[in-house]
């Protein structure tokens, strides 16, 4: 081999060796959100929903539209499950506009979401919702797998989840997902659990708040999910995160680490609910259960910088539970 070959390799060995590391390193995208004029930040939390407005979509939407505009929202988060079953087709798929542009249409809903994939989006063509397309169609829509949204008061750690779920790999039954992006499955879990890290580690939020589709903690119908619990737990722990909030199970739940300061919060009843299925956690008490309603609805997210109140809704715009906290102490009230 001469020299010039030998020169080529070296560097095609730096470029190679290069790509790998930016791919490791690399960190989540970053989007900024202002705050309100007096500092604070409120939103809204909507999982499980697209459903061309059947199963009491819309019904949960005309309440959503009635509590933004209350509450003067700044954006709404959606945790996954965006469009059954199947996702989109394409970034042309008229169940985009048929199940999001047409049914979440009140005036003050005309704000930003931030939006996670779910399982169900995976068995569709997961391309079609992160294209830049639907944001032209809607502008409203930004969907990422993982991503953090920075404000004043608080940061914002989006998770994709639906990857760490061992049973969509090894028994994925009659289910069809699209892992574009995703393979090879261990190398991208490190990066996303290895960007988190880096992200909370460098964060100075007043509240860190991680999204995610899938439940570390839950006692709806899909449980508890064990890989989160082994992965993911560990890391929210480890760097104080406040809140975890999930879709997954169809329903609205509550639940306090009695370990840390943090609290397990699910919104999955944006439209097809599960009455009556409910399970207890396995392992037993590491977390207190402080609300559960099997029913459609959604959640809403006041912050100041030294306090938070969480608010759950069912389909008629009723407060079923509500919570404040802030770092040094916390309370709980429920209303029916």
């Amino acid at each position: 081999m001469d020299g010039s070959c030998k020169h080529c390799l070296k560097w095609m060995w730096v470029a190679c060796f290069y790509f790998e590391f930016m791919l490791v390193s690399a960190e989540f995208q970053r989007f900024q959100h202002p705050v309100k004029a007096d500092g604070s930040l409120s939103f809204l939390v909507i999982g499980d929903w697209g459903r061309k407005g059947a199963y009491n979509q819309s019904q949960v939407a005309l309440q959503m539209g009635k509590v933004g505009e209350k509450l003067g929202i700044d954006f709404v988060i959606s945790t996954g499950d965006n469009f059954y079953e199947k996702g989109l087709a394409t970034p042309y798929d008229p169940h985009f506009k048929h199940s999001f542009t047409d049914i979440y249409s009140a005036n003050s809903l005309q704000k930003q979401w931030y939006s996670v994939l779910g399982n169900h989006d995976y068995r569709g063509d997961v391309q079609a919702q992160l294209s830049p397309i639907l944001r032209k169609i809607d502008s409203r829509w930004l969907c990422q797998r993982s991503f953090l949204v920075n404000t004043e008061i608080a940061e914002l750690f989006f998770i994709d989840t639906t990857p760490f779920v061992d049973e969509y790999f090894r028994n994925p039954k009659h289910q069809k997902f699209d892992w574009r992006g995703v393979i090879p499955r261990n190398k991208y879990l490190t990066r996303v659990l290895k960007e988190l890290r880096c992200a909370l580690r460098k964060s100075v939020g007043k509240w860190k708040i991680v999204i995610g589709h899938h439940p570390i903690r839950s006692i709806g119908h899909h449980g508890q999910t064990k890989e989160l619990i082994t992965l993911l737990l560990p890391i929210l722990e480890a760097y104080n995160v406040d809140m975890y909030i999930n879709g997954h199970d169809h329903c609205l739940q509550h639940l306090s680490s009695i370990t840390s300061p943090l609290q397990f919060f699910t919104s999955g009843g944006g439209s097809k609910a599960w009455k009556g299925d409910f399970d207890y956690l396995d392992g037993g008490g590491d977390d207190e259960i402080k609300f559960y309603y099997d029913g459609q609805g959604f959640m809403s997210v006041e912050l100041t910088p030294t306090n938070a109140k969480i608010a759950f809704y069912d389909v008629s715009g009723n407060v079923l539970h509500s919570f404040s906290s802030n770092q040094l102490y916390y309370t709980y009230s429920t209303e029916m």
